[in-house]
C-alpha cells in the first residue's frame, strides 16, 4: 500500500479521534435554548411541566429556564437586547411588544397567521403583540386587571352583610365598603372596605371609568392622549367621593403601603381590587389565612361594562436566536395548544387568552372566578400601543391620582398634570 496514503489514512483517523474525545461529533446533546422570564412563582411552576413534557417529546432539547424579579427584568431586557445577548424565549407584557418589536422575531407564517392569532385568542390580549399589522408573539394571559375583586366573607358577616355580595350598582358596593371599613382607638384605619388604590386598579378603574362615561383616552388616531376631558373628571371625582365616604384611607392604604394583596390576606381589607393573578399569588404566600374568602366583579359605572386591558403575559423569540424554528415551536405548544395552555392558567391562577380554554369544564372546575368574567371578556378592548406603557401607568397616571385621592392635588390640577405629561411620551 502507498506509504502516503498510509500517512494521510492515519492523520484522518487521528482527527477523527480527537474530534470524538472533544465532543466534535454529532453526538453534543440536546440542543440548548434559554428561556427568559419575571419571577413570578405561580407562573414558574407553570412553566416547568410545559418546558418538562416538551423536552420529554424532543429529548434533543433542553430549555433552560432563567427568572429575574420585575424590575431587574426589564433592567436586563433593555441592556440584553441592543447587544443581542438576550435568552432565546422572551416572556412579554404583551403590551410591551410595541416598544421592543423591532428587536424581535415575527411569527413565521408556518406557525400562525395574523388572523389565526385573532381567531384564536381574545381581541385584548392578542392586540398587543400585533404591531403594524406583523404578528410577533402569542399571550397566555387575558391580563384583566378591570373590575375584579377580593371579597372577604368573614368580615361581611360580621358587619351583617349579604354574602356573597349581590351588587347591582356601585352604589351598592359603595355602601357595603362603608360597612366593611374600621378604624383603631388611635383613629387610624385599620381595616379598609375597598382598597382600589395600588396602581394597577387604580389606572384600570380610571381608564373604564372614561369608557363607560362614553369618552375616551386617544385621540382620533392615537397618536395622542385626551385625559383632560368631562369623562375623566367625572371619574377621578367619583373616586375622591369614595375616599370622602369612608371606603378607605389611602394614605395607610396604597401601593407601598398595605398592598392589597398582603392586606386582603393579613385581614386588614373588606373588598381588595386586584386582577386574578393576586389568586394564586394569595394562595402561594398566605397558605394560613383562616378567613373565607371568594372572587368577584363589581358592576360598571353605568352603562356597558366597557373596559380597557393590558395584552398580558405571553411569549415571544430573540431574532438573535439560533435554534428560532425550536424556540416558536415551543411558544406555539404553550400557549396555542388548548390542553398545555389550560394547564399553565390553571397553574397561574390567570384568566386563559384562548376563549376554548377560558370556557372549558375544566378551568370552571379549577377556577371558579373565570365563569364569572365570561360575559365581561368580550367587552375587554386592547389598551392601545402607547410609547411606555409603564411610564404612563405607573409613573404618571397612579402618582397623580393618588396624590388627589390624598388631598394633596386637585382632580383639575391632576388632570391636567396626566395630560401633558402623558403626551409627552410621544416626543
Amino acid at each position: 500500500m502507498n506509504k502516503k496514503f498510509l500517512f494521510v489514512l492515519s492523520l484522518f483517523v487521528m482527527a477523527s479521534m480527537l474530534l470524538s474525545a472533544c465532543g466534535g461529533g454529532k453526538d453534543e446533546g440536546p440542543t440548548v435554548v434559554r428561556m427568559w422570564v419575571h419571577t413570578n412563582n405561580a407562573f414558574i411552576a407553570g412553566y416547568e411541566p410545559l418546558i418538562a413534557a416538551y423536552e420529554a417529546e424532543h429529548p434533543n432539547v433542553d430549555i433552560q429556564l432563567e427568572n429575574f424579579d420585575y424590575e431587574l427584568y426589564l433592567q436586563t431586557l433593555q441592556t440584553a437586547m441592543p447587544a443581542g445577548e438576550e435568552a432565546d424565549i422572551l416572556q412579554l407584557f404583551g403590551t410591551w411588544t410595541s416598544q421592543y418589536y423591532e428587536r424581535l422575531a415575527p411569527v413565521p407564517a408556518e406557525v400562525m397567521t395574523v388572523e389565526q392569532a385573532k381567531q384564536t385568542f381574545y381581541a385584548a390580549p392578542i392586540g398587543g403583540y400585533i404591531v403594524n399589522g406583523v404578528l410577533y408573539g402569542m399571550p397566555q394571559e387575558f391580563n384583566m386587571e378591570y373590575g375584579g375583586v377580593l371579597v372577604n366573607k368573614t368580615k361581611f358577616e360580621a358587619a351583617g352583610l349579604t354574602y356573597p355580595p349581590q351588587w347591582k350598582t356601585m352604589d351598592d358596593v359603595l355602601a357595603d365598603a362603608v360597612a366593611l371599613a374600621k378604624t383603631d382607638d388611635a383613629g387610624m384605619m385599620s381595616t379598609a372596605g375597598l382598597h382600589f388604590t395600588a396602581a394597577d386598579p387604580i389606572s384600570a378603574s380610571f381608564l373604564a371609568g372614561i369608557k363607560q362615561r362614553g369618552g375616551d383616552y386617544w385621540n382620533a388616531d392615537q397618536t395622542g392622549f385626551t385625559f383632560n376631558t368631562p369623562e375623566a373628571h367625572a371619574q377621578l371625582q367619583w373616586m375622591v367621593d369614595a375616599v370622602k365616604a369612608g371606603v378607605l384611607d389611602p394614605i395607610v392604604f396604597n401601593d407601598s403601603i398595605n398592598f392589597v394583596i398582603d392586606a386582603f390576606f393579613q385581614g386588614k381589607v373588606g373588598i381588595g381590587y386586584i386582577g386574578t393573578w393576586a389568586i394564586a399569588e394569595g394562595k402561594n404566600n398566605f397558605p394560613d389565612f383562616t378567613d373565607e374568602w371568594d372572587y368577584v366583579y363589581l358592576p360598571p359605572i353605568q352603562g356597558d361594562p366597557v373596559f380597557v386591558a393590558d395584552s398580558g403575559w405571553g411569549l415571544t423569540v430573540s431574532p438573535n436566536s439560533k435554534y428560532q424554528d425550536i424556540a416558536w415551536d415551543f411558544v406555539k405548544f404553550a400557549t396555542a395548544n388548548p390542553k398545555n395552555a389550560m394547564q399553565w392558567n390553571i397553574a397561574s391562577g390567570t384568566i386563559p387568552a384562548m376563549p376554548a380554554v377560558a370556557e372549558s369544564s375544566e378551568v370552571a372546575a379549577a377556577m371558579p372566578w373565570v365563569p364569572k368574567s365570561l360575559a365581561l371578556l368580550p367587552y375587554g378592548q386592547y389598551l392601545g400601543n402607547m410609547p411606555d406603557r409603564d411610564l404612563v401607568m405607573y409613573e404618571i397616571i397612579y402618582p397623580h391620582i393618588l396624590n388627589t385621592l390624598q388631598g394633596v392635588e386637585t382632580v383639575d390640577q391632576a388632570l391636567e398634570a396626566i395630560d401633558t405629561e402623558a403626551n409627552s411620551t410621544f416626543k
